[in-house]
């Protein structure tokens, strides 16, 4: 029994439906890649797929609109596998287990893949249909996108002919973006020495926080278990010596982490369970209205690992607590927007070393190289190191778009209101796909698609019709 079966729009859900059976994390994209590639050959359609795994699906104009500029459809096909922790799902190699309840479609117990699964089935829907008029597609689907845009990186696009671009990788209705943030990832490394101590082991568990999309979500001002754990430490030094043992925090650099897990020694237990108990309280006043159900749990522990020797812990310590994290400036051009930020998303203690990686992201290359240097200058005197990766440039909002101004048109006179166009915090691969395609007329749009890189991840399933029906007409005009 498909669980989307009586969903319109029928075919963008049981698309959606499809390559949700198909586990697609980041690095992990050969399977739906191959999907793809057996979409395009079922339906006799000519592609293209990289060394990368990288698709180009390519449909035929209809009769009537030869002469047209071709359209390029663009999405990603990897998704961030987040889940409860109580979830038991391998999200590397099992599908998704769907479900619909109040209006929307959601996984249980795991992010939806919404982002960017619907512009998958979006397109797909498309390149099947047969009733549907339009100019020759393009369809791109990109890996990687996730962790780097690495696929829109390396992908070559010689063999396009268009140059109007829709991307789809939005996640807001009645809203069409027309520029973003360029960024990058922080690879932040400490050398650590560890050394024998006999002091008794308490682990402390970081949960019940939101989380969310450090570009689409850093503005709401909800907490980072990583920003609590240099907290917890930092509260805990001041009334106990301790060492670190083990930390881990989080799993992606561009979500606001959810957990963390630390295990510390310490001389004096009982006062270090009482001071976490004490922050906790502090926590839930300061967060009760933004994120209400952050939940701390101290408790005795045990392990073979050596603690970390005073001066790395210190180290550790002070890392956490010096490096800025959330919003550090907003735009001046656009009210509400943010300029820069900065998500420092995982943490995880190694033999020899700690870790840290983060998300930047600013619409101004300036305030990004300023960003950079500020972390580089931090982290240095620490005797840490920085390398820098991952990095795409901003799409830059162009004045002028026949795009736009056909879409504002179009909508108006489906819906009777404005559309909404503006630039977004959050990273798309339209800033790396303008330097590739020149004169580039570009938007980016989908259906509301609440608490992406979450496990509440959720798609509105009217949502998802309205964007369908605009983006038919959108094509089908002339």
């Amino acid at each position: 029994m498909r669980v989307l079966d009586n969903l319109e729009p029928n075919k963008v859900f049981y698309y959606f439906e499809e390559i949700s059976k198909i586990p697609r994390p980041s690095y992990h994209e050969e399977a739906i890649s191959n999907y793809l590639i057996q979409f395009a050959e079922a339906h006799h359609l000519e592609y293209i797929q990289d060394d990368l795994f990288n698709v180009i699906i390519f449909k035929d104009a209809t009769p009537g609109y030869e002469d047209m500029d071709p359209i390029i459809l663009q999405g990603h096909m990897d998704m961030v596998c987040e889940k409860r922790a109580d979830v038991k799902k391998d999200m590397f190699t099992e599908g998704l287990d769907l479900e619909v309840r109040d209006g929307y479609v959601w996984a249980k117990g795991t992010t939806l893949g919404g982002d960017d699964g619907i512009a998958v089935a979006y397109a797909l829907a498309l390149l099947d249909s047969d009733t549907i008029q339009h100019p020759k597609l393009e369809f791109v689907c990109t890996i990687g996108e996730e962790v780097g845009m690495d696929g829109a990186h390396f992908i070559d696009l010689s063999c396009l002919e268009g140059h109007t671009l829709i991307n789809l990788d939005s996640d807001d209705e009645g809203v069409v973006l027309a520029g973003c943030s360029g960024g990058g990832k922080a690879h932040v490394s400490l050398p650590v020495v560890r050394q024998a101590c006999d002091w008794p082991m308490v682990k402390v568990s970081i949960t019940g926080l939101l989380g969310g999309h450090s570009g689409a979500e850093i503005h709401k001002g909800r907490a980072s278990s990583q920003e609590l754990m240099g907290r917890i430490l930092r509260r805990g030094y001041y009334t106990t010596p301790l060492r670190i043992v083990s930390c881990e925090n989080g799993s992606k650099d561009n979500a606001i982490s959810r957990e963390g897990h630390l295990l510390v020694a310490v001389e004096k237990p009982e006062a270090f369970k009482a001071v976490v108990h004490i922050l906790e309280k502090e926590i839930h006043e300061e967060y009760a209205d933004i994120d209400p159900d952050i939940h701390f749990v101290a408790e005795d522990a045990s392990n073979e690992l050596l603690p970390l020797d005073q001066l790395s812990t210190c180290k550790v310590i002070s890392l956490l607590t010096a490096l800025p994290q959330g919003v550090q400036k907003m735009s001046k051009d656009i009210e509400g927007l943010v300029e820069t930020s900065l998500n420092w998303g995982v943490a995880s203690l190694h033999e020899d070393h700690f870790e840290m990686v983060s998300a930047l992201r600013s619409s101004v290359s300036a305030s990004y190289d300023q960003l950079v240097q500020k972390i580089y200058w931090i982290v240095q005197s620490y005797g840490a190191t920085i390398e820098m990766k991952g990095e795409y440039p901003a799409w830059q909002w162009v004045k002028n778009s026949t795009l736009r101004d056909k879409m504002r048109t179009i909508y108006k006179e489906m819906y009777g209101e404005d559309l909404t166009i503006t630039a977004i915090h959050a990273g798309v691969e339209c800033g790396l796909f303008a330097d590739k395609i020149d004169g580039m007329d570009a938007i980016s749009m989908g259906p509301d698609i609440i608490d992406i890189h979450t496990p509440n991840e959720h798609m509105s399933i009217a949502s998802v019709k309205k964007i369908w029906d605009f983006l038919v007409r959108v094509i089908e005009t002339k």
